[in-house]
C-alpha cells in the first residue's frame, strides 16, 4: 500500500489531494514537525533533506513534490490527471509543474524562511530577503492571473482537471497571510481557487488535515 509521510498545510497536501482524487488505498503517516520529527534519523533515511512530502510505493521511496505528482500521474493514467505523454498539452503540463516547484514554491520558501539565505548574525539581511521575496511572488501571481485570464476552461490547463490544480491551490493558499496582495485578491485567481476548493477530494483532505479556515 502507498504511504504518504506528511505534515498539514505543507507541500504534502498536494499529493494527499491527488491520492484522494485517485481513490486508491493509502496510509497517511503524520511526521510531527513541531517535535522536529522530520529531523529524526528515521525520517532522514527517507529524505535526507528533512522535508515533506515523502511517498513510499512498494520498494520505491520518493521525495520532491513534483516528482511524486508525476509518479502518481504515470502510474494511474486512467485518472487522466495529466495530458497524454508526447502531446503539446503534456509539454505545457511539464512547464507549469516545474514553474510551480522551482519558481513560485522556491520564492515562497524564501519568504517563509528568509534566514536560510543569510548569516546568523544578519537579521536585517533576512528582512531584506523576505521583502524581495514578496515582490517576486507578487510578480509571479500576476503571471498566474494572466494565464487564468487567457484560459478557456475552469481548470488550470483548460477543460480538464489535472495535478496542477491542487499544486496551484496549495501554493496560493500559502500567501493568505501576506500583508499585501495575497493570491485571493487577484481577479482571476480567486474564482479559480474557489472552484478547486469545491472538489470533494480537496474538502476531504482539508477535513482530514484539520485545516482551519480561511482556506485561501
Amino acid at each position: 500500500m502507498i504511504e504518504l509521510h506528511h505534515y498539514p498545510s505543507t507541500a504534502s497536501t498536494i499529493p494527499h489531494i491527488l491520492l484522494e482524487e485517485l481513490g486508491v488505498p493509502f496510509e497517511l503517516r503524520l511526521v510531527d514537525r513541531l517535535r522536529e520529527s522530520h529531523l529524526s534519523p528515521e525520517f532522514l533515511r527517507l529524505n535526507p533533506n528533512g522535508e515533506f512530502p515523502v511517498l513510499i510505493d512498494g520498494d520505491l521511496v520518493l521525495y520532491e513534490t513534483a516528482a511524486i505528482c508525476l509518479h502518481l500521474c504515470d502510474t494511474h493514467p486512467e485518472a487522466a490527471l495529466a495530458p497524454p505523454v508526447g502531446t503539446p498539452g503534456r509539454a505545457q503540463f511539464y512547464k507549469w509543474l516545474i514553474w510551480c516547484s522551482s519558481t513560485l514554491q522556491a520564492s515562497l520558501l524564501a519568504w517563509f524562511y528568509p534566514w536560510r539565505w543569510v548569516d546568523v548574525d544578519n537579521p536585517m539581511g533576512a528582512v531584506q530577503v523576505r521583502q524581495n521575496a514578496q515582490v517576486r511572488v507578487e510578480k509571479l501571481l500576476v503571471q498566474l492571473d494572466s494565464h487564468l485570464a487567457r484560459n478557456r476552461g475552469p481548470w488550470f490547463l483548460g477543460e480538464d482537471y489535472s495535478a496542477l490544480d491542487p499544486y496551484v491551490l496549495t501554493l496560493c493558499r500559502w500567501t493568505r497571510d501576506f500583508p499585501e496582495r495575497p493570491a485571493r485578491t487577484f481577479t482571476h485567481i480567486r474564482p479559480y481557487l474557489q472552484r478547486v476548493l469545491e472538489r470533494p477530494a480537496v474538502q476531504r483532505v482539508f477535513r482530514r488535515e484539520d485545516t482551519p479556515p480561511p482556506y485561501i
